[in-house]
């Protein structure tokens, strides 16, 4: 049976957003670690449990080298014991969050040397890190007691963060159906349409746009962008400026709309080409595709000016 999650672009409605997502029967909610884009994922996180009872929560993905492991158990432990049994802890080796701040993504040796120390300290183990031995100190009252029972999941993006994801992770997020898992989140993109409604129209671009961007964010760091639609445009827009700041301009709002140079190239055509805007029967043809594939999990993330509306048409469509 596929969960039905959901996914957000954090921002300081995202605690309210996550409370009507346990309304409306989402069985996650995971929130992007991304600092140079949105507020504090634990800080969010924290704001989720208090306004929710039921909806698990976690960072998806939480970002290795933003934090030391110890800062990342102790705020595994404080929402712990804010939402016990409802905390997932996400990690991946920082596309976005690592690309925002001009660098490389983390190198899966680290990624894999990341996990095992959080999970040491989780389970209340001395551990090794920087050359130095860490535990958890805390005492009752300072945050949940080891060990700490979270399931973890790796965004993984290719061969080298499966086999890690194989080795010590509960399952894989991933951007389609990685069979063979356990657990296998797939983030999903887009609006669903109303009968007969254009994927152009005022409302499904506010709701997809942004998906739309990502088409082009992501094959561009492949070298890839010419190759879309108005691709040369678009890639001639991000050229104008210096290459140095390049990465700053193409993440102007990543995930959250498209930018002024996204809206260059980004029409209904282009919703309707990757399959971001879709009618429900469309969506539930996609949900069984995914699921059939080895996906477990599908983490859908609304955005534009209606969250809480695309939540509720998401889960319409997919329910039926």
């Amino acid at each position: 049976m596929l969960d039905l999650s959901c996914a957000f672009a954090t921002s300081m409605a995202t605690p309210d957003h996550v409370a009507r997502a346990e309304h409306l029967g989402y069985k996650r909610a995971w929130l992007y670690d991304s600092p140079a884009l949105y507020p504090d994922v634990w800080m969010m996180l924290g704001e989720a449990a208090r306004r929710t009872s039921t909806i698990e929560l976690g960072p998806g993905v939480a970002i290795p080298s933003l934090r030391h492991p110890m800062v990342t158990a102790a705020a595994v432990a404080t929402l712990h014991d804010l939402a016990p049994g409802r905390v997932n802890l996400a990690v991946g080796s920082g596309f976005t969050g690592r690309l925002t701040l001009g660098q490389k993504p983390n190198k899966w040796s680290f990624v894999r040397a990341y996990v095992l120390a959080v999970r040491a300290l989780l389970a209340g183990e001395t551990t090794t890190w920087e050359g130095a031995k860490v535990r958890m100190l805390h005492p009752d009252g300072f945050g949940a007691p080891r060990p700490i029972p979270v399931p973890i999941i790796l965004g993984t993006g290719g061969p080298k963060g499966e086999a890690v994801a194989r080795e010590l992770a509960d399952g894989v997020f991933a951007t389609g159906a990685q069979p063979g898992f356990p657990r296998c989140s797939v983030l999903t993109f887009g609006t669903v349409l109303d009968p007969g409604e254009d994927p152009g129209s005022e409302r499904a671009m506010s709701a997809a746009a942004h998906a739309g961007a990502l088409m082009y964010h992501a094959l561009h760091l492949r070298g890839m962008a010419r190759n879309l639609p108005d691709g040369e445009r678009w890639v001639a827009a991000l050229d104008a400026f210096p290459e140095d700041e390049r990465h700053l301009a193409l993440h102007e709002g990543h995930l959250i709309e498209a930018n002024e140079r996204d809206r260059l190239v980004v029409t209904g055509e282009t919703l309707r080409m990757f399959g971001l805007a879709r009618e429900a029967e469309g969506w539930r043809a996609r949900l069984a595709e995914l699921e059939a594939g080895g996906a477990t999990e599908v983490a859908y993330q609304p955005a534009g000016p209606d969250i809480p509306g695309e939540l509720e048409r998401f889960m319409a469509a997919a329910r039926g």
